[in-house]
């Protein structure tokens, strides 16, 4: 661990996890004066799976933080609009210029990770990489106060916090160490197989569906494209594992063989890559001293192409209730996390069962989309919240 990132042996925060979670968290608690250190046992800015697709909420987030503009600067095209492809038919929604923003975007994770990082530095953050959770520290009562870290030449410290926030994924070791279980389940999967293809030029996302397949067009940073077909995840085992470039190709045509001779038009950038499906839930994401954020608390099928936006929608509920300074505060968080995120969650499992006709599949996407509407509802009324707050500071 660099000394520069170990300079003081309490924070107010630790953050374990640096990715869009972790640093969104580590951004707005330190821009309020508090003292946060982020441990991340991965690389700066480097790559993961990811959907990449922004909705509405999550680009207002950013513009509104002042990190868009960063995102902006990596050449990341603006997404002007969303078209849905059922069977044969389409439906083109235009996403209209609002709340400051021109459209949506799908950036790299090396670029939104890395922008809201650099963010999170400049507001005083301290990041250090190569760094691997070992323990929570808890004082006499059970409440945690701090970690056990190691870094990558293996020497052990131990690091003071007042609150301790995992935002390490799916298999988060901190919702393991303070054993967060799941208390709400999906009951459904879908397994993606995806890649990245340069020629494919389109200002738009694409989201096709015919009953037992699905695809996805998503325009991301340095001209390409991510592609991805999504089965159920009994099909992927089944069918795909085997042969992945095979069962791509088949899920495509099968969904339109249109788009599969507008993929095949391109040229594929890497490697096909999967993921072979992984049941959602909502964990227990806060107790004495410690909080959960991101997929370490709360992860749905990535079948709708929310994570992200969850990600930092919940960062930011997070954030306020660790300035609240209270344990009441933190169960506003789940209460309020909860009351914005089930709704996405039963709809996105529902998508995800693959057992849907046409126009059953239609009307699951018109209450996904009001599900949408709500959160960004939700956001605008933080964004005035936040303003009435600054006007007070200087008045």
């Amino acid at each position: 661990m660099e000394e520069q990132n170990s300079r003081q042996a309490r924070y107010d925060a630790v953050v374990v996890g640096a990715r869009c979670a972790g640093a969104a968290t580590a951004l707005l608690l330190a821009r309020e004066g508090l003292r946060v250190l982020v441990v991340d046992r991965g690389r700066y800015g480097a790559d993961t799976l990811s959907t990449h697709a922004l909705m509405r909420g999550a680009v207002v987030q950013l513009h509104r933080w002042g990190v868009l503009e960063a995102i902006e600067a990596a050449g990341t095209p603006v997404v002007r609009t969303t078209s849905f492809h059922y069977a044969d038919e389409v439906i083109r929604i235009p996403i209209k210029p609002r709340d400051g923003i021109p459209g949506l975007y799908a950036p790299r994770r090396t670029v939104i990770d890395r922008a809201l990082v650099d963010a999170a530095r400049d507001a005083g953050a301290e990041f250090a990489y190569g760094v691997r959770l070992v323990n929570l520290a808890r004082s006499s009562d059970g409440r945690v106060g701090g970690v056990v870290i190691e870094d990558a030449e293996g020497r052990l410290k131990s690091v003071g916090a007042r609150i301790v926030v995992g935002a390490d994924g799916l298999r988060s070791t901190v919702a393991g160490l303070v054993g967060a279980d799941p208390y709400r389940t999906g009951r459904h999967a879908t397994s993606v197989v995806f890649g990245y293809f340069s020629g494919l030029d389109d200002d738009g996302y694409h989201w096709y569906y015919r009953p037992g397949v699905s695809a996805g067009v998503i325009p991301t940073n340095d001209g390409l494209t991510c592609v991805f077909a999504s089965v159920p995840d009994r099909r992927f085992h089944d069918e795909i594992r085997h042969d992945p470039g095979a069962g791509f190709a088949r899920v495509l045509s099968e969904c339109s063989p249109e788009l599969a001779r507008y993929v095949a038009s391109g040229q594929r950038s890497g490697n096909l890559r999967g993921f072979p499906g992984q049941t959602g839930f909502l964990r227990q994401p806060w107790g004495q001293g410690w909080a959960l954020v991101g997929d370490a608390a709360y992860f749905k099928d990535p079948l709708t192409a929310h994570g992200i936006t969850d990600a930092l929608r919940d960062a930011e509920l997070l954030a306020r209730a660790v300035l609240d300074g209270s344990d009441a505060g933190l169960a506003g968080y789940q209460e309020a996390r909860d009351a914005m995120a089930l709704g996405l969650f039963e709809v996105t499992d529902e998508i995800a069962s693959f057992d849907w006709d046409l126009p059953q599949i239609k009307e699951m996407h018109l209450r996904l989309s009001e599900e949408m509407k709500d959160e960004v509802a939700a956001m605008a009324e933080w964004r005035r919240e936040a303003e009435s707050v600054a006007v007070g500071r200087t008045a």
